[in-house]
């Protein structure tokens, strides 16, 4: 068994790897036979050297893919390594619970914080059961619970971002899909706490900026972040979703793309290949990331967050040399 769900580009590796393991299980069913020890070795560090090269000049589609890895650790994994006490809260208060959006108050190094986040699940069952991060109004609509109750008692805002975009059902469309979106925006241009945003996988449309207008935004280095997935800006532009390559490519979706561009604040490390190849240390680093900026927030009063937060928004595209 392969100990990685490889992609396409991945191919030499899992090459070297498959051959590793084959090795493996030779050593441990010999009875003195040849010693490929150094064989393995040898191999190791050819896959080793391989993987760093291929992720040194990953192209936007291969990032997309990174970013959509079915292994890479969602928005649970985070809470579960990142806060204490978590206790979620459920519903709308209009119409139901909605999955997909997980949503409660927990701490953060011993401080009570709000957290917001897409769940996309990691097999079948968990991911059917939240809808594949994709949130209806409903789960928009209890962010903007949270948010309110958040700002009412002081405490910072935590968001975590991976969705390939609000769901685009006729049910969701008749309860006020759009409005839901813009209010969960508005709600978060109006907090007068600390707000920061992690876009750990996908950021597609509405659908993020909704729990992700903050006063820091950092992006996975491996993920991206758009107003629409590279298959549907292929589809409008050149009625081709197989040109999804290309889509990305000219739609600067990647972390480094839009750091340029002065969309998001900062870029987390990833290890190399993903980081669903080390998540405790993905995990560390998005919590010290948060910390540094939470602190850096809590320097200014509710008014100056509100104020700072609308002008980073209102600046984007202005200047751009």
């Amino acid at each position: 068994m392969s100990l990685y769900s490889y992609l396409e580009f991945e191919k030499p590796i899992a090459d070297l790897d498959g051959q590793i393991m084959e090795l493996k299980k030779l050593q441990q069913g010999e009875s003195g036979g040849v010693d490929v020890a150094e064989e393995i070795s040898r191999l190791e560090k050819r896959s080793s050297e391989a993987l760093v090269e291929i992720y040194k000049k990953l192209a936007p589609w291969q990032k997309a893919q990174v970013a959509r890895h079915p292994d890479r650790p969602h928005c649970q994994a985070y809470v579960d390594a990142l806060f204490t006490e978590f206790t979620p809260l459920a519903g709308d208060r209009n119409f139901a619970e909605d999955q997909a959006i997980i949503a409660g108050f927990a701490r953060f190094g011993g401080n009570a914080v709000a957290v917001i986040g897409q769940e996309k699940g990691s097999d079948t069952q968990s991911r059917l059961k939240h809808n594949f991060g994709m949130a209806r109004p409903e789960g928009y609509r209890k962010a903007v619970r949270i948010m309110e109750l958040a700002n009412r008692f002081g405490l910072p805002v935590i968001t975590l971002v991976d969705t390939a975009g609000a769901y685009p059902g006729i049910g969701a469309e008749e309860r006020g899909q759009a409005e839901a979106i813009a209010r969960s925006t508005e709600m978060c241009l109006n907090l007068e706490v600390p707000i920061v945003s992690v876009v750990i996988g996908e950021g597609g449309s509405g659908g993020a900026i909704a729990i992700a207008t903050a006063n820091k935004v950092y992006m996975l280095e491996h993920a991206i972040y758009s107003v629409i997935s590279p298959e549907g800006c292929a589809s409008i532009l050149w009625r081709d979703a197989a040109r999804a390559k290309d889509a990305a490519t000219a739609m600067k979706v990647t972390a480094q793309d839009l750091l340029a561009l002065k969309v998001i604040d900062g870029i987390i490390d990833e290890p190399v290949g993903g980081a669903h190849r080390d998540s405790a240390k993905v995990m560390e680093t998005t919590r010290k990331t948060i910390d540094t900026a939470l602190s850096d927030l809590n320097k200014l009063d509710g008014p100056g967050l509100k104020k700072a937060r609308r002008e980073k928004f209102l600046a984007i595209g202005r200047d751009l040399g």
